[in-house]
């Protein structure tokens, strides 16, 4: 059988970070030390944490590297946030599919991925400067020629801590007097969202990179009617780099038909617009930062900033832009919550059911 290596990708905060980019550090560094001996216990021979700095390197040069080092073999490789719900089965499949002979690649889900198998890395060919992890299953499949699948039925693993928030809906809230973060309004918000979920006489919006698996879970276990904004899925996995040589479509920017609304209205217009369309509302504010200034995160507020806006804190957000679109969701006169893809994703049964018990890393 081939040796698998697990690489685990851990970036540390910049020193001068914020105490809320520094809670979310110390939980992925805590996940990453849990995936570490996970790992070893499913079979990988070679696991190793790869911690540093943050830099302006791509995803692909990153994994050139590591597939430089590991040289042959299998490979999994993920970030220190990613699939923080795994179980042992999950991390058995990953290493048993990059212990394989064939070539053929397993990912946590093949159009977002967070956790990615490889077997026989040595016959991939040479690797693009790809801008996330999100997008290697597709280059996997239409460019490498691997047999890609994925364990998205698994909803599971389709949640990454990529901020506060998403450590707030697992439960993981522990570690979170170290940021002096008041979670209350935060709390009370959920709280009433799920209300409105068990209400047969209202109504949900769900708005951004939600899915349709998301969508009918909604139905099946929410009481409350739903209504769905679905935009910009797969913002950080359709790279061209990703893709086959072929025709090809003309670019075009990100854009959402809330964010038009907010270009219009202005910022503190967010929550009197989403009033008008629900009784409670769960927005991907990442989709209106990629409609008002591009895809790239580089471009967007600082993290410090977009982690107190998923906590509901405006008055800790710098940008102005920003402070008031949160100001506005904070005090809209129905419950709003703010955050990024796992929010609107597998994030929604976290609200509507609450958390899943202890974080097992914890």
């Amino acid at each position: 059988m081939p040796p698998v290596s697990v690489r685990i990708l851990h970036p540390e905060p910049d020193p001068a970070s914020g105490p809320l980019t520094r809670w979310v550090a110390d939980a992925r560094q805590t996940l990453a030390d849990h995936h570490r001996r996970g790992f070893v216990a499913a079979g990988a021979e070679d696991v190793e944490i790869a911690a540093g700095p943050p830099d302006d390197r791509s995803f692909g040069d990153r994994l050139r590297e590591l597939v430089a080092d590991v040289g042959e073999g299998g490979l999994v490789v993920l970030g220190s946030g990613a699939v923080p719900l795994a179980t042992a089965v999950d991390r058995q499949a990953l290493v048993a599919v990059a212990a394989g002979h064939d070539r053929r690649a397993l990912a946590n889900n093949r159009y977002s991925a967070d956790v990615v198998a490889i077997a026989r890395i040595e016959t991939l060919p040479g690797i693009p400067d790809l801008p996330g992890d999100n997008a290697l299953p597709r280059w996997l499949e239409e460019v490498a020629g691997f047999q890609v699948d994925d364990l998205r039925r698994r909803w599971r693993l389709a949640i990454d801590i990529d901020g506060p928030l998403d450590l707030v809906l697992v439960g993981a809230t522990a570690t979170g007097t170290r940021a002096s973060a008041d979670l209350s309004l935060l709390g009370s918000r959920i709280a009433a969202v799920r209300a409105v979920a068990a209400d047969p006489r209202a109504e949900l919006l769900v708005a951004g990179r939600t899915s349709s698996t998301t969508l009918a879970w909604l139905e099946r276990h929410s009481a409350a009617r739903t209504r769905a904004w679905v935009e910009e899925r797969g913002l950080r996995a359709a790279s061209r780099l990703a893709q086959a040589e072929g025709p090809t479509r003309p670019a075009r920017p990100p854009g959402s038909i809330l964010g038009a609304l907010i270009d219009r209205d202005g910022p503190g217009s967010l929550g009197d617009h989403l009033a008008s369309f629900a009784d409670a509302a769960i927005v991907d504010s990442r989709v209106l930062l990629a409609h008002r200034v591009g895809p790239e995160e580089r471009d967007w507020p600082v993290a410090e900033d977009r982690f107190a806006s998923d906590l509901l804190l405006p008055e800790r957000i710098v940008d102005p832009w920003l402070r008031e679109l949160t100001t506005s969701a904070a005090a809209a006169r129905i419950p709003v919550l703010l955050g990024g893809h796992t929010l609107v994703g597998p994030g929604v049964r976290l609200v509507v059911d609450g958390p899943p018990g202890r974080a097992p890393w914890r």
